[in-house]
This record gives C-alpha cells, structure tokens and sequence, in this order.
C-alpha cells in the first residue's frame, strides 16, 4: 500500500479529493484543512492557508494517482511525496478494503 501526501488550496482540496476517488485510483482521501503554509517560490517567501491531503491507494496504482495529481493541481509543481506502508505492520482488513476499492483500470 502506498500513502501519498499532498497540499492544496482548501477550496481545491475537496474537488481533488473527490475526483481520485471517483475514478477509483484511491480508497480515500483524508483532507485536514485550514494549515499555513510558509515557503519560498521563484525568490519570494510566500504564507497561504492550504489543506494537507493523505491519499491511500495501492502500490499498482501510486504513479496514476501522482499522473492524476499533477494534471488536475492547480499548482504549478504540487507537493506530492510517496510514502510505503508497511503491510505486515498494518491492519490487514484495512489493506484489503483499500484493494477492494481501487479499481486497477486495465
């Protein structure tokens, strides 16, 4: 399984949220919302309120949803980090329900 983190206005966390699972690249999006933001692009120091986004899906799948990410972002290079869970120190029945929601697309 595989966790991938991301940010995102929060007006365009929940369209973004929506449309993985929608299209069944993901089993879930967490969106926590209203966190500030404090970093440095193209020279200046920017300070904006985004919403932090924690997306489940399967290893299969991880590069569709990145695809998927960056097509749909409205950022021009959208945070995306790719994190592996450990499946021997996960809840099994949670592994298999996010399976069971992601449609592979073949």
């Amino acid at each position: 399984m595989k966790l991938l983190i991301s940010t995102a206005p929060t007006t365009e966390a929940p369209a973004l949220a929506r449309s993985l699972v929608d299209d069944r690249l993901v089993a879930c999006v967490n969106i926590v919302p209203k966190m500030q933001s404090i970093y440095r692009w193209k020279g200046s120091v920017c300070d904006e309120a985004e919403s932090m986004l924690f997306i489940k899906t399967t290893d299969h799948m991880a590069s569709r949803v990145m695809d998927s990410l960056r097509e749909r972002h409205s950022y021009e290079v959208p945070e995306i980090i790719c994190l592996n869970i450990d499946d021997h120190a996960s809840n099994p029945e949670y592994l298999s329900w996010v399976h069971d929601c992601v449609t592979e697309n073949r």
